[in-house]
């Protein structure tokens, strides 16, 4: 796609903000034929999938601060001039068609597709069926922001296919395809594995780790764990997983008390062995393939482990690579977790619900990403882009 102007990109965003005001109306009844059709066996989706005023609003205010933002195009990030008289240049530019594939969370097709048109890419939106009235009218709304500033709908494109659809899209795009990001379980992200034929960059599960040291303020780590599991159970953020030292004083009333605070808060807790012997009513944990799995649910892994180390491992052997948590007043014991733990966001004394790029101060974001290459954690706007290099020569040849 051509590179437009910063202003141009702005005068869309700023069409988009003054539609989606005006339309909101229609698009709260386009989510109610989706909420009216889906079966709620599965909460964790159905609550991403409501839209509502307030919704409406933050999608509005993401948009405000994309629009605030820098333009991540045309950056310099090195300049030299080399002993041979070449000039070399380094600046970002587009990564050019971006593909996400998501389930569910409407908010996602203005989050994608604000942040890849800003930093200049085509979008190509690939949402669940379960969404598709309230996709419709939010590309809809798109599409009259692209033609009030006379730019061209194929900036952003949504792809209504179904899964051999879009299997044979993935082997046989019909057009060129730089990046695909899946957003969604392990299954989401396997299909997209096994079929994509492009670079592939993953918005991972979470089952996320909380570990509490010996040295713990047990009041704060409470609150902790009650935020990291409670608050919005949907969310990939979310704590499934506590790991809880024996050390730690008056161990076994306080594992108890644990036990009771989230069963009062209709938390289903499971157990190790260790923790079974204090907790016999709960459900102990026979199959340690358990701890792999991301619940997005009001379900959680209490585990004993006798150290730090031992901590670290499990958590790096199980957890999705998302975030993980310790709960100590030891900053060197705090750090060694932090530096040994291999997740994208590590937490010294707070939940991991901050795992998100308006909470970690990046603004909208299009994901959240668990790969290292070419970026680790939010997805803003300035990792939409990737690099080229401008060479200036006056004759050069190599010898």
């Amino acid at each position: 796609m051509k590179l437009l102007k910063t202003k141009i990109k702005n005068n869309v965003l700023k069409s988009m903000i003054e539609i989606l005001n005006k339309d909101r109306n229609q698009i709260i009844n386009a989510n109610k034929k989706d909420l009216e059709a889906f079966k709620k066996e599965d909460q964790a989706m159905y609550d991403r999938l409501i839209v509502t005023d307030k919704k409406i609003d933050e999608m509005i205010q993401s948009i405000e601060e994309v629009l605030q933002q820098e333009d991540p195009v045309g950056k310099e990030k090195s300049n030299k001039k080399l002993k041979n008289g070449l000039h070399i240049i380094n600046k970002t530019s587009p990564f050019g068609t971006i593909m996400i594939i998501y389930e569910s969370r409407p908010d996602v097709t203005i989050e994608a597709a604000v942040l890849a048109f800003k930093a200049n890419n085509k979008i190509l939106l690939k949402g669940g069926k379960e969404a598709f009235y309230s996709n419709e009218i939010l590309v809809h709304c798109w599409h009259k922001a692209l033609s009030e500033n006379n730019l061209s709908k194929d900036w952003i494109e949504f792809l209504f296919l179904n899964r051999n659809e879009t299997q044979e899209f993935l082997k046989n795009p019909t057009q060129k395809l730089d990046l695909i990001v899946p957003r969604g379980g392990e299954n989401l992200i396997s299909f997209v594995k096994k079929h994509a034929t492009c670079n592939i960059l993953i918005s991972g599960r979470g089952n996320n780790f909380l570990y509490i040291s010996e040295n713990a303020d047990w009041d704060k780590t409470i609150q902790i764990i009650l935020n990291a599991k409670i608050q919005k159970i949907s969310a990939c953020n979310a704590l499934d997983k506590i790991l809880i030292n024996p050390s730690i004083e008056n161990y076994q009333e306080k594992l108890k008390e644990l036990n009771t605070i989230l069963n009062h808060n209709n938390v289903e807790v499971l157990v190790d062995k260790n923790a079974f012997e204090i907790l016999p009513q709960q459900q102990l944990i026979v199959d340690n393939s358990i701890w792999h799995e991301e619940f997005l649910a009001m379900k959680c892994c209490i585990g004993t482990t006798n150290n730090l180390n031992e901590a670290i491992q499990l958590i790096n052997e199980y957890s999705g690579g998302h975030s993980a948590t310790i709960m100590t007043t030891n900053t060197n014991e705090a750090l060694e977790f932090m530096n040994q733990v291999d997740s994208a966001a590590v937490y010294h004394n707070a939940s991991t619900r901050f795992t998100d790029g308006g909470q970690m101060g990046v603004g909208a974001e299009l994901a959240i990403s668990t790969d290292k290459l070419h970026h680790r954690g939010p997805l803003g706007l300035e990792q939409l882009v990737t690099n080229k290099y401008y060479i200036f020569g006056d004759g050069q040849v190599r010898t």
